[in-house]
């Protein structure tokens, strides 16, 4: 096939090979992004997955998308994978924040921009990703510890804390625990007795929270903070087992805020749920476009988020979309 006018013009003017296609041929090729998700582990990353290829599909991104099942050594393969592929840009949300240096510094060298979603990474080459978006989990903890520091400000003598904690080495799960224990250490009798992963999902949650409650016995427990509302919705379940009023004997707090937490708290069975919001497909999509545009992106983009108390459950519950 014989080259058109505009392509030879185009070309003999030394113009890309891009600019010598047709407008037509040009216009439709569409951005490909390739995206690395944690895994399934909640009903918080659902809504985050759908939420992503929702708004690829919506912005005419061409997503390739890989389930990680919490597992670091998944997501680097899947990473590779996408620079082998040529896309044009590399999204992810890490297991766990350390070890990704190697791997970035190939899709850097590949000149294929890398945003983190939701989770950040531990790194000393900030240049190794544009940009990271998503909530700022010291700050979830800390309106957890403000929460439970305001509701017992009156109540004399030690307060008897359990953890739930996520999946060992996640940025949400150090963080979190950063804010909250910096807001309690204030007050000598807030007291974290006992503290273990329950990797973000409700089975792990019940497990762990049976043997908290057979080490420290019934009446040894005063509150649950825990990471996530999956885990808690396991620890609900426990603590009743155990012949228990959660929310009654035992105070939660938990974050996310997804619709089983309202449930949760319109039942009577949860404390307090702060918000994490899912919702970063939009977002991420306005991101990918503007990179690969060449227009600036802020380094650091926070999700904007509430706080949920059990009283306030029945009247937000229909507004959410998660």
């Amino acid at each position: 096939m014989r080259p058109s006018r505009r392509q030879l013009v185009a070309l003999a003017a030394g113009l890309p090979l891009a600019m010598a296609l047709p407008s037509a041929a040009w216009a439709q090729k569409k951005i490909v992004l390739g995206f690395s998700q944690v895994g399934a582990e909640s009903e918080w990353r659902t809504a985050n997955t759908e939420s992503i290829k929702s708004a690829a599909k919506d912005a005419g991104i061409e997503l390739k998308f890989s389930d990680a099942q919490q597992k670091q050594e998944n997501q680097i393969k899947a990473i590779r994978a996408f620079i082998a592929q040529k896309v044009d840009v590399i999204a992810f949300s890490p297991v766990v924040e350390t070890g990704w240096d190697n791997v970035l510094r190939e899709a850097k060298a590949a000149k294929i921009p890398v945003v983190l979603t939701d989770r950040a990474v531990n790194t000393k080459d900030t240049s190794l990703y544009v940009t990271f978006m998503g909530s700022d989990f010291v700050e979830e903890g800390r309106k957890a510890g403000r929460w439970l520091v305001d509701k017992m400000k009156d109540q004399k003598g030690e307060v008897r804390i359990v953890e739930l904690q996520g999946t060992v080495g996640s940025a949400p799960a150090i963080d979190r625990k950063k804010g909250f224990e910096e807001i309690i250490k204030a007050d000598p009798k807030f007291k974290i007795v006992r503290s273990q992963t329950g990797d973000f999902t409700r089975a792990k949650g019940k497990e762990v929270m049976e043997a908290f409650l057979k080490a420290e016995g019934k009446n040894g427990i005063n509150v649950l903070y825990a990471h996530n509302d999956d885990m808690a919705i396991g620890a609900i379940q426990a603590i009743e087992e155990a012949g228990l009023k959660p929310a009654k004997d035992i105070t939660i707090i938990s974050i996310d805020a997804v619709k089983g937490a309202f449930e949760a708290m319109m039942a009577g069975k949860l404390n307090v749920s702060v918000e994490c919001s899912p919702l970063l497909g939009p977002q991420l999509m306005t991101a990918v476009k503007d990179i690969v545009a060449g227009k600036p992106v802020a380094k650091r983009i926070v999700t904007e988020e509430g706080i949920f108390p059990m009283e306030t459950a029945a009247a937000e519950f229909p507004k959410r979309k998660y």
